[in-house]
Formats: C-alpha cells, structure tokens, sequence
C-alpha cells in the first residue's frame, strides 16, 4: 500500500509546522482545491501572502513573461523590473531608497543593521520592540521579541536590545533616553492578538522622536501593501516612519520583500557593506509590480469597501454570540475575532465546513483573506461561521 503525501511529509520534512490536515492539489482566486476534492474559501490568503488571491491573471502574467527573458542574473547587473517596481514603491511611499530582500525577516535584518549604522554616527546604541511583536524568525529578529516558544533555548541573542510593554507610554518614557537608536514597531500587530497602537502611546512616540532623534522603523511585513486599507498601517496614524519593512503580499505569491527608506538613512550603507543573493529577483519584482498597478487601479478603494461590510457583519456575529465572540479587532483586511475560548477549537470548526483560517495569540481567530474577496466570499464566510460557533 503507497505511504500518503501526510506519511510521507512527517518522514522527510523538519516537523517544525503544524499542518492542516489538507493536502493541496490546485488554487484560484479565494479557492484551494485539494486533491480529496474538497473546495475550501481561503481567508488565510497564504498568511497575508496572496494579495491577489491564487492564479491571478496580472500575477501569471508577469511571471511568464519576465520567466521568457530570464530568472535570475543575481545583483551585478542592471534589471528593468527591479527599477520599475523601485519607482513604483518611491511613488506611492514617498520614500527616496528601496532595498529589496527575499523576505520579512531579512527586510527586518537589515533595518536593524541601519539602526547600528545610524546609532554608531550619532553615539546611540539601544534598539527597542515591544511585547507582542513579531519580526521574523533570525537572530536581529528573535532579540526584538518576547515569545518564549519562539525563543527558549536558542539565545544569547542580541545585546543593546530591549523589549518593553506596548501602547503603554509609561513605560516608553521610562525606557527611551539618548542612548536609544531606534524604536521598531507593528502599528498592527498581527502574532500579537491585533491588537493596534493607541492615540496616547503614538503621541508619546513622536515627541520623544523629536526630543532623542532615534529612527522609527516600521514594521509592515505583514500589514503593508493595502492589507489595512491604507498602503501602510502607519498612514492610519499621522506618523512618518524614518525605515519601512516589508514582504508577504508586496510579491503576490512569490518570496519578496524590500526595506524602504530616506536617503539620510539608506545612505549609510555603502557598496559591499549588505546584499543578498536572490533579493529583487526578476520573476518576483515582475509580480510585485503587477500587485502594485492592481493596488492603483481600484483594489484600495475595494479592500475599504469589502472590509466595511466585513467588518459590519463580524459585529452581528458578536453581538448574536457575545458570549463566545468578546470583540472584533484590527483593521481592514487584517481582522479578528477575540474569543473567550481556544482558538483552534473555532479554526477547526470551521475548517470542518471547508473555511480556512488563522489561530492566532490563545484566543485571536485571525482573518487575512485574499484582497479580491467580494461581499458573497464574506457571506458564505459568515454563515459558515455562525454555524461553527453554534456548534461549540
């Protein structure tokens, strides 16, 4: 008798991942088929990944035609797609550099080194994160964390690091002095519950900027490129980061990141001091910019209007079972439900009337669908939903 692709993957593949019992034939739009034949409404979206859902047009499209020229050449040399998406990022960020990297990790790798660069010329030294962040999954990243499964065992991490509450301004004005080089921040948080910066703690943020100087580097590796309604989740918030990372849905589908900055900082890093082999591949940098002009022609104006009737229809969902739904977080296409229970037991459920989603922080079901879904994705979402929390 032939082992299954599940037998077959426990024995070959680092158990590192907590799999759905789902094993993936083919994907299209807000669809994964899977080779039993079930069909399953995706509102994971590959994690934030799949901006544009699965086997979009303009993203096949790109692929295959920058796939026809050439794959990869490696950063010696002058690439068209790199340049275009450059510009493209420059002209809807306002930033002046663009540094592409394979992923969110590596975007976060090297702001941090930007910050020691930046902290060496200007006799700083203390990088701060904050509880519930999450950044990646290397070392820089790791030491700007707080999560124990994440981290135990594997330290000593990074010195000159530090990790204090978030959205308590109390303890932001305690911490941060003029050793501080930079302040690294979800205004989002995605592993983190949620949970969203308050009015009070981004004051304190911006004038304890002006008084120290420090870089604020935002982190959008996951609430970036629209997923919020905005292109960054810091536009909601009249703030103006110094540094942005970025990754996930920027590639639509295709590992890509990028670190975006002003010249004063980008500059620092001169010829030889950071690279990376495969950063701002062709194929991946040709999907990027196909998920950008997306972005332009009309899919913000969708993503607010879809995330409004979400939205609307979660808080009938928790007002119809407030005492398993205790609130609707986030923002956008980056939504939730706080539970008053395990998480898995609602995503497992779920997954029981083929509806994917994401189990997050004990008690955060966690929402990231595909930008593209319409009001009929979210009504069969919804129903499968009440039918879910009525059978717990």
């Amino acid at each position: 008798m032939s082992k299954t692709i599940f037998d077959r993957e426990s024995e070959s593949i680092f158990q590192t991942y907590k799999r759905l019992h789902i094993s993936a034939d083919r994907a299209e739009g807000c669809r994964i088929f899977a080779s039993d034949g079930g069909v399953y409404l995706d509102f994971l979206g590959g994690i934030a990944v799949n901006s544009l859902g699965h086997s979009h047009p303009a993203i096949i499209k790109a692929a295959k035609g920058q796939i026809d020229k050439y794959m990869h050449l490696s950063n010696f040399f002058y690439q068209e797609p790199q340049v275009r998406l450059a510009e493209k990022l420059k002209g809807i960020s306002g930033y002046e550099r663009v540094f592409f990297s394979n992923s969110g990790a590596e975007s976060i790798e090297g702001a941090i080194k930007l910050a020691r660069l930046w902290g060496r010329t200007h006799n700083k030294s203390e990088i701060i994160a904050f509880t519930g962040g999450f950044h990646g999954r290397t070392y820089g990243a790791l030491s700007i964390m707080d999560k124990p499964l994440f981290k135990d065992g594997m330290g000593p991490f990074l010195p000159g690091t530090k990790v204090i509450k978030y959205n308590d301004a109390d303890e932001l004005n305690a911490n941060v002095d003029e050793n501080t080089s930079a302040i690294i921040m979800e205004f989002i948080q995605g592993e983190g519950g949620l949970a969203v910066a308050d009015e009070k703690f981004i004051e304190a943020i911006i004038r304890l900027k002006e008084e120290y100087g420090f870089l604020l580097i935002a982190d959008e590796i996951q609430s970036g490129a629209g997923r919020t309604g905005r292109f960054f989740a810091f536009g909601h918030f009249g703030i103006r980061p110094d540094v942005v990372t970025m990754a996930k849905g920027i590639g639509g589908g295709l590992p890509l990141g990028a670190i975006l900055a002003t010249d004063k900082v980008a500059n620092l890093l001169e010829p030889g001091m950071h690279g990376t082999t495969y950063g701002g591949n062709a194929v991946a940098c040709a999907t990027g910019l196909a998920v950008l002009e997306e972005l332009e022609n009309g899919l913000m104006d969708h993503v607010n209007e879809v995330s409004a009737y979400l939205n609307g229809k979660l808080n009938e969902i928790k007002n119809d079972h407030s005492d398993k739904v205790l609130e609707v977080r986030g923002m956008g296409l980056m939504t939730g439900l706080l539970l008053s229970f395990d998480s898995t037991i609602l995503r497992d459920e779920l997954l029981k009337r083929k509806i994917i989603t994401n189990a997050g922080a004990g008690n955060i079901l966690r929402l990231l669908p595909p930008l593209i879904i319409n009001n009929s994705d979210i009504d069969e979402f919804i129903d499968g939903l009440g039918e879910s929390l009525a059978a717990i």
